[in-house]
């Protein structure tokens, strides 16, 4: 029978044990290792089996062994050096604290809104990537105490457990979570719970505020399962990228709408400073902006100045290069959503998402758009990223280049006191005496360690793999009802072998199953009979993506054979647990997506910040930082238009490489048996990768090249200044069709030697608009065969005389450069201090051919 309510029974810690439930409650235990020692101490074999989660823990520990500990001295002492440091953490002047002494501009606080949040194994609120990401946001921001309030919803079942059939198909799950037995406490006021109300067509939606506190940051996270709301909307937050349209768009009106809200409640509440910038992690959060569009409407803002007070302190951070992955609803589900958003005037809203572009479809409500036009500041995740993001979006600012699209990129990093194995980082710690790095870490402190030491710690890290990875495969070859023995599992993997990494999403564009395009081939490399390999494969697809879901069933088939089960195995259920175990343990980690479509691929980063080559296709980060030291790049046949051709061509040299390079490496030992060349790598790859792949770098990029001058323009978008602007561009708008480019006249004919000038003429109509109100500017570039430019640089027009009323003579004198092709023409932009970036209204008018 089902019970009616559910209620949990917490531990009576004894009083030296009090601070137990203190470091409980913060989930900075998840990446400090003498709080993870100290709970393991609590009950070693109980620590294990409770998933290592200390609220477990101290919810199942038998009352005798905590009286026991209680008058324990070493462990009384143990637990209050943890609770001092703990507390030391949390007020401690950190890097940020530094930067915003010197730096006024530094914002009072950020709030960050994501969908997902991938901060431990005990609160699993994330599917993937970018949950990971956002957790490693939050968590760096924490150590370098930047005064981040993070934003998302609790969904009641998480996303997706993943098991398999006996076809090796992939089968789903939804685990029931509860809230209080999870590191979470709801915010308060006066001991009643607090809840904000969003309107959900037409109706109310309340939900309740839950806050988890990861280290320094506050989590705030959204739950709607409470019996005011219908059973529907109850459901609103039950599962992460679950169910239809209709479910997706709720969410997101709960996370943006409702986030802001949420945040409000909480700085009330406990006296946090009001956020100065907003920042949108992808555009499920991208309703954010209309919130706090509606905040200063009903403070008495018109819309236009409302937008202008909203763009200056949003960034929105674009995560996907392929247009399927951004969320795009039914114009008519969003219009019928907002239509009684007062006061923002329908219309309005709907155009901020509009497709009015080349390309577009007007039926669709797109998400990235909107983040793009209520975001001052925008990026993607990579160097490579942010290119492939300026051209994806180039639409919303014709006239312009590709390379002026005002999308900038920070490359994504990893919280690696998360994901470095704690050997490594006992290694790298700052040696006595010596000024500790800011992150704690001295990347080439391996070059002080011996070869035989590292190599042992490797093998040991490998081993710890294996074992994990044949505990899995038991479970799961239980759960696929498959019949005979398990005595085979026993000998599956080997710790003494060349062991290849591969977890990933199961998106087509990833390619699971390239390295199964020889089969044979493949074998005989993992059966060789004195250099053999051994791959460990991971992930899971979308419940929707049948696709992904035959991918996946195509690797376990082949993982199932009986001459290929020792040396491949497929694990189910890739998660945190899994990763912190699976990066240390490989010696390489492949990733081969289709180029350009890998964003950034953080997995990795965290497998070379355990000592881990990569071997992967220049996408992502590693297009950035490639580097034959640390790994082998697979080289991409993108002039290759067949799909099954390029695969064919790029699987054939991934063999290649592991065949002739990586191996020949892995198996060449000295006399101690140890592989001093891979020793090397190892070395190599973590010296020179670490500093750059880290999420504290990753924030401080953020915090200096977005955030800060993000709130600058929060702070100079006072009320008056933001009507002047919005009066501005409303004028500009309605002008611009009647601004044109007459003519241009070269005075230096078509020919001009390197250090010669040109002198150019522009006759350009202003209609309305006052010279002051524009830039003229000379775009020049090199020609290719369609006279298209290429590597544009941009100069303004210094000169300018009346020709006639409302029409102007400009005129320019510059030094020829560069040899080669070149070509130029006139634009026309808008110009005002107020604005980031001169493409930032994405207008601009050409000659007219």
């Amino acid at each position: 029978m089902r019970a009616y309510r559910r209620f949990n029974v917490h531990p009576v810690l004894p009083d030296p044990l009090q601070p137990l439930g203190r470091l409980a409650g913060n989930l900075r235990w998840f990446w400090h290792t003498p709080s993870q020692d100290l709970f393991r101490a609590v009950d070693p074999e109980l620590w294990e089996r409770t998933g290592r989660d200390p609220l477990r823990l101290l919810a199942s520990v038998d009352p005798g062994r905590l009286e026991v500990l209680a008058g324990d001295r070493r462990f009384v002492r143990q637990l209050a050096q943890c609770e001092a440091d703990l507390r030391d953490y949390l007020g401690a002047d950190l890097w940020f604290q530094q930067y915003a002494a010197e730096h006024p501009e530094a914002p009072k606080a950020i709030g960050y809104f994501s969908a997902e949040f991938g901060v431990a194994e005990v609160l699993p609120q994330y599917s993937g990537g970018l949950g990971i990401l956002a957790g490693d946001h939050l968590k760096a921001a924490s150590d370098s105490g930047v005064p981040i309030i993070g934003v998302g919803l609790l969904y009641r079942h998480g996303y997706f457990r993943q098991s398999l059939n006996a076809e090796g198909w992939q089968q789903e799950w939804y685990p029931l979570l509860d809230p209080s037995a999870m590191p979470l406490t709801p915010l308060t006021e006066d001991g009643t719970a607090v809840t904000v109300q969003v309107p959900l067509h037409g109706r109310t939606l309340t939900a309740q505020i839950w806050v988890a506190q990861v280290g320094r940051i506050p989590l705030l996270m959204l739950d709607s399962d409470l019996e005011v709301n219908s059973e529907y909307d109850r459901s609103v937050t039950d599962r992460l990228y679950g169910g239809g349209a209709d479910h997706r768009l709720a969410q997101e009106v709960l996370l943006g709408i409702g986030g802001v809200r949420a945040l409000r409640e909480y700085c009330r509440i406990t006296g946090h400073p009001e956020p100065e910038v907003y920042h949108a992690n992808e555009g499920h959060a991208g309703f954010l902006g209309l919130e706090r569009i509606r905040e200063y409407m009903d403070a008495g803002a018109d819309f236009d100045t409302a937008v202008e007070l909203t763009r200056a302190g949003n960034v929105f951070t674009t995560h996907t290069p392929v247009p399927a992955g951004i969320d795009r609803f039914d114009a008519s589900m969003v219009h019928h959503q907002f239509s009684g958003f007062a006061p923002l005037p329908v219309e309005r809203v709907m155009a901020l998402g509009a497709e009015d572009y080349e390309g577009g479809d007007p039926s669709r409500f797109n998400m990235a758009v909107m983040g793009f036009r209520l975001g001052q500041r925008a990026n993607g995740v990579s160097l490579l990223h942010g290119e492939v993001s300026r051209e994806m979006f180039n639409g919303l600012w014709p006239g312009f280049d590709t390379s002026e699209v005002p999308i900038g990129s920070v490359t994504n990093g990893v919280h690696h006191p998360t994901w470095v194995h704690p050997a490594w980082l006992q290694l790298l710690g700052s040696p006595p005496g010596q000024e500790e790095d800011l992150d704690g870490c001295d990347w080439e402190g391996l070059e002080q360690v011996d070869d035989d030491r590292i190599w042992s710690i490797k093998r040991r890290m490998r081993a710890d793999l294996v074992t994990m990875a044949r505990e899995r495969l038991r479970r799961s070859h239980a759960d696929r009802g498959l019949g005979g023995g398990t005595e085979w599992i026993d000998d599956v993997l080997d710790p003494k072998v060349l062991t290849l990494g591969f977890a990933r999403r199961g998106a087509s564009y990833k390619r699971l199953t390239l390295m199964l395009r020889d089969p044979e081939r493949l074998i005989r490399l993992l059966n060789h009979p004195t250099t053999p390999i051994q791959i460990v494969v991971a992930g899971k697809a979308h419940p929707a993506d049948d696709v992904g879901k035959s991918l996946i069933q195509q690797m376990v088939r082949f993982a199932d054979r009986e001459d290929v089960r020792h040396r491949l195995v497929f694990l189910p259920d890739y998660d945190i647990a899994m990763a912190r175990t699976l990066y240390p343990g490989c010696d390489v980690w492949m990733n081969n997506p289709l180029r350009p479509f890998e964003a950034c691929g953080t997995s990795g980063m965290k497998a070379a910040l355990n000592g881990a080559a990569n071997l992967s296709i220049r996408d992502g980060w590693w297009d950035e930082w490639s580097d034959p030291r640390c790994g082998w790049d697979i080289p991409s046949a993108e002039s290759i238009r067949d799909p099954e051709q390029r695969d064919a061509v790029e699987s054939q040299t991934l063999y290649s490489i592991i065949e002739h390079q990586i191996v020949p490496r892995f198996y060449e030992t000295d006399l101690h048996q140890v592989p001093t060349a891979w020793v090397r790598l190892i070395r190599d790859t973590i010296s020179i990768l670490g500093p750059k792949v880290l999420a504290s770098r990753m924030v401080r990029e953020y915090v200096t090249e977005l955030y800060a001058p993000a709130a600058v323009s929060a702070r100079a978008g006072e009320p008056a200044t933001a009507t002047e602007v919005a009066a501005w561009k409303r004028r500009v708008r309605e002008q611009w069709p009647a601004v044109k480019v007459l003519h241009v006249e070269s005075l230096s004919g078509e020919s001009v030697q390197v250090g010669g000038t040109m002198d150019v003429v522009a006759h350009v109509q202003l209609g309305g608009l006052s010279p002051d109100d524009v830039e003229v500017q000379m775009v020049l570039g090199d020609l290719n065969g369609d006279d298209q430019l290429s590597d544009v640089e941009c100069e303004a027009f210094t000169g300018r005389t009346e020709a006639s009323e409302g029409t102007w003579r400009y005129t320019l004198r510059r030094e020829a450069r560069r040899t080669g092709s070149r070509g130029f023409t006139v634009r026309v932009v808008p110009k005002h201090a107020a604005l980031a970036h001169p493409a930032e209204m994405g207008l601009a008018t050409l000659p007219v051919e």
